[in-house]
């Protein structure tokens, strides 16, 4: 079992990769922050049910992927709720790699995310999204074909 004064540093050093799956399903700063300290909180209330710390990394993903799409639902209910854009997100300032990312569903986008950015193995990414490693990689390889064919897309859409 994972000792309650490891916790905030095991929160600490996994904050980067938290940050960006939940950016990954959500694609919004405050919501994302949001999220995390849902995770944060949910995670430390059921810290007894952690039974190997050494999946920490795996189990609290799972959280905030649970959390993130809980918040969708939410936001969902509020159909005047708009989502501003970021003063500081400026068109010419975005790569292409990230807009064609951001055009991918989230079913391909989140493993690709999940494995290319954050470095996880199919074993890991199929218990967080609670499909087989055959699904994982399916996705993984539609998610590589149809990145290609966003960037491509938006290359001529930029000339």
């Amino acid at each position: 079992m994972l000792a309650k004064e490891d916790f905030a540093a095991e929160i600490e050093r996994r904050c980067n990769t938290l940050y960006r799956v939940a950016y990954t399903i959500l694609r919004n700063d405050e919501n994302v922050k949001d999220a995390l300290q849902n995770t944060a909180l949910a995670a430390w209330e059921k810290l007894s049910s952690l039974r190997d710390p050494a999946l920490f990394g795996t189990w609290i993903t799972r959280i905030l992927i649970n959390e993130c799409h809980s918040f969708e639902r939410r936001s969902r209910k509020y159909l005047l709720q708009r989502e501003v854009q970021s003063a500081a997100t400026n068109p010419e300032e975005v790569s292409d790699v990230r807009i064609a990312l951001n055009g991918l569903p989230e079913k391909l986008r989140l493993p690709l995310v999940l494995h290319y950015l954050e470095g996880y193995s199919y074993a890991e990414i199929s218990k967080m999204l609670r499909v087989r490693q055959s699904t994982v990689r399916s996705r993984l390889s539609r998610a590589r074909d149809a990145l290609c064919i966003e960037i491509t897309e938006n290359e001529g859409a930029l000339k």
